[in-house]
């Protein structure tokens, strides 16, 4: 049973429409713990919701898991985690940050809950109402 994920990027810097264009990228860069942790937890075909941060505030998209357990490349003392994810398919409505706190069934969301948090866990309910959101 795979497991549910979100994970933050700035679309300016690396956004959806970058990992459509690459088609797989790496995670990595991370440098929080508890995020780390989550990366490490992830599995070969855990889904991911794609988050765009600081512009647009919104889950734009749906990715998978495609290599895990990896060290950060870009962490010369290999401590830190990272994956490979691929996309499998951009939102058909984009379901904003707005939206998920006006939902009260998403109220202990990490999303909500722990917002600084680049990569954090979506619970199996909480991922269908997202995607029923998003028109799913």
């Amino acid at each position: 049973m795979p497991r549910y994920w979100l994970m933050k990027s700035e679309p300016n810097v690396y956004g959806w429409d970058d990992l459509m264009a690459e088609g797989e990228g790496t995670w990595d860069g991370v440098r929080n713990h508890r995020a780390k942790n989550n990366l490490a937890a992830m599995e070969v075909g855990d889904q991911v919701f794609f988050y765009h941060s600081n512009i647009g505030l919104e889950i734009v998209g749906i990715a998978e898991v495609s290599e895990a357990g990896l060290t950060d490349p870009t962490d010369p003392e290999g401590k830190w985690a990272a994956v490979r994810i691929v996309p499998k398919t951009k939102l058909p409505k984009p379901v904003t940050l707005k939206q998920v706190k006006a939902e009260p069934q998403l109220a202990e969301m990490e999303l909500v809950k722990l917002m600084r948090l680049s990569v954090s866990e979506v619970r199996p309910e909480e991922w269908s109402i997202v995607l029923s959101m998003a028109g799913i």
